[in-house]
């Protein structure tokens, strides 16, 4: 999926016992003469692409593919701090917050995250001075006993702990900060590109039966069969690859902007529920999105939270409410902070997902705002879904599992593409012009959606931008070379 032969001559593709009349799958699109003038410029993309995109794509992939093994890694890692020996009875859960500011007396409660099946601990979210930016500490409460299992830095909405968070970073920025973000969105804007021209590709050969497109050849390695890997392996991961780099520019710094403007110009902004106060001072955010990283107020059961400075009916009568509203199962509680009231959201992304969220007032315990999933911008709804997707949560076990295949084909196909380029060399590249036998009435609005994708695009703009100076340095050095010599 990303080196295809672009070293191989044009007319040496078939072999010669092959014909028109023995290639069901000819073309992928259009006629025939169309496709011979689109392929070489399809192939010449790919090959730079595949040549200098690779690399990104290939620690993108390994990365990812630990990544979606952590989540398994750290329920055996963790196990301490994350299970508790079933008792008879749950403790309230204000007992068990209070024995974990006891335990932590510096920290400041931010969320509790109340356990949600029997034999899970209770997670109280707290600020600590220990624990880096934007990192909560975790502490685990045995809910049965208040006992504290553990502590742990904890990080973002899905609560990941140090091994997933190190490798979420590995993955996102290489521990670089933004200046590594720029290698995952480079992967990430090419990703599509290269596995949907490595599609046309492998549709456009002649074969001699449709078997030949799913499943890869047999026999003794050679480069032929490497190609028939290649295009076979692709075929089947192509869906999945193309999601993957739809959802994760979501994540980028320049693309990501654009898709969030789009999104809510078309009206598919996320919406939260508001949490304000009567009363409360305007401005700042409107409702809370509960990412367990929000400021918070130390707080137990039954007294008065400082940050809010008002009477509060505790987290027990809190929870309860929320619960009566239909906000049940496994959820997360953020606490009030100054006109602010208590949000309790649940948190099971598993499909179908439970993501209804209410704010209750600290005062009375009534519930101020509800907010349910159902009522999601459609938008909304499926940017949630490829978000969770691709995180590896919105399936569970099965969705880490299809993360860590996709991850392992993409290797793979790397590492046949550089293969098939190996096993080539030298040979003669696509000649040069191959544009001019494009048809006009094709190639301008070709160069028109190039030019739209590529400034909606940012990093994927820039690179085909050097790809072509790099292309056209080479071929004035060898005419050149070819004059002198």
């Amino acid at each position: 999926m990303t080196i295809d032969d672009p070293a191989r001559p044009e007319t040496a593709e078939p072999p010669a016992t092959e014909t028109a009349a023995s290639a069901p799958a000819a073309a992928p699109a259009g006629t025939g003469s169309t496709w011979s003038a689109l392929r070489p410029l399809v192939l010449r993309l790919h090959f730079y692409a595949g040549v200098l995109i690779a690399p990104f794509l290939l620690i993108a992939a390994t990365s990812g593919l630990l990544y979606a093994l952590s989540f398994q890694a750290e329920k055996v890692l963790y196990a301490h701090e994350l299970e508790a020996p079933v008792g008879d009875k749950v403790l309230p859960l204000s007992q068990q917050v209070h024995a974990a500011t006891k335990a932590n007396p510096d920290g400041t409660v931010k969320a509790v995250w109340p356990s949600a099946e029997p034999g899970a601990t209770t997670r109280v979210l707290m600020t600590d001075p220990d624990v880096p930016e934007g990192t909560s500490l975790a502490v685990f409460v045995d809910p049965y006993t208040a006992e504290i299992r553990g502590q742990l830095p904890s990080y973002g909405s899905s609560g990941a702990l140090p091994l997933r968070t190190w490798l979420d970073e590995l993955h996102r920025d290489l521990h670089l900060g933004d200046l590594g973000r720029n290698y995952s969105e480079l992967a990430a804007s090419w990703l599509w590109v290269v596995a949907l021209g490595g599609l046309l590709l492998w549709l456009g050969r002649r074969r001699k039966n449709r078997r030949e497109l799913f499943v890869p050849e047999r026999g003794p390695k050679s480069r032929r069969r490497t190609l028939s890997w290649h295009g076979a392996v692709g075929l089947w991961a192509v869906t999945g690859l193309v999601l993957l780099s739809a959802t994760g520019l979501t994540w980028s710094r320049y693309a990501g902007e654009n898709i969030d403007l789009v999104r809510g110009q078309l009206g598919g902004a996320t919406p939260t529920v508001s949490a304000t106060l009567d009363g409360a001072a305007a401005g700042g955010s409107t409702g809370h999105e509960n990412h367990g990283t929000g400021h918070g107020a130390g707080h137990g059961g039954g007294h008065q939270t400082p940050a809010v400075g008002g009477p509060d009916v505790g987290i027990d009568k809190v929870v309860e409410a929320a619960r009566a509203a239909g906000v049940e199962g496994r959820t997360a509680v953020t606490l009030p902070t100054e006109g602010k009231g208590y949000v309790v959201k649940e948190t099971d992304t598993q499909f179908p997902v439970h993501l209804d969220s209410v704010a209750v007032n600290p005062a009375d315990g009534t519930v101020m705002d509800e907010l349910r999933f159902a009522d999601y911008p459609l938008l909304a709804q499926l940017t949630r879904f490829g978000i969770d997707a691709h995180m590896g949560v919105f399936l569970g076990l099965f969705n880490q599992l299809a993360l860590a295949a996709l991850a392992l084909c993409l290797i793979l196909l790397i590492v046949w593409g550089y293969r098939m380029w190996w096993l080539r060399r030298p040979g003669r590249p696509v000649a040069r012009g191959a544009w001019r036998k494009v048809p006009p009435t094709m190639l301008l609005p070709l160069l028109a959606v190039t030019a739209l994708v590529g400034w909606f695009v940012p990093m994927l703009g820039l690179s085909l931008l050097a790809f072509l100076a790099v292309d056209l340095t080479t071929g004035l050095v060898s005419k050149v070379r070819s004059r002198n010599a």
